[in-house]
């Protein structure tokens, strides 16, 4: 995940930047230093990359082609049904 992929996800998802901190249990300016483009601890990437996922959020790799992010539609769940 790179930094406009972040906030691609982020927008997507309704979330500022203060939630997805909160949900990465990472700070406001570490959200903000990826979104400028610098670089992250493996680590510190790992979990905010896990957050989006479990939100429905599958990021396209970078390629020739260029990347991007898919947006899974919500699962029903058992109490939708």
């Amino acid at each position: 995940m790179n930094g406009v992929q972040c906030k691609l996800a982020r927008v997507a998802l309704g979330w500022g930047v203060r939630d997805l901190a909160a949900a990465a249990n990472v700070s406001t300016q570490t959200i903000s230093r990826l979104e400028r483009g610098e670089l992250l601890r493996d680590a510190t990437l790992d979990a905010i990359t896990q957050v989006f996922e479990v939100a429905g959020i599958t990021f396209i790799e970078d390629s020739s082609d260029g990347f991007g992010i898919i947006v899974r539609k919500p699962q029903p769940t058992l109490a939708d049904r």
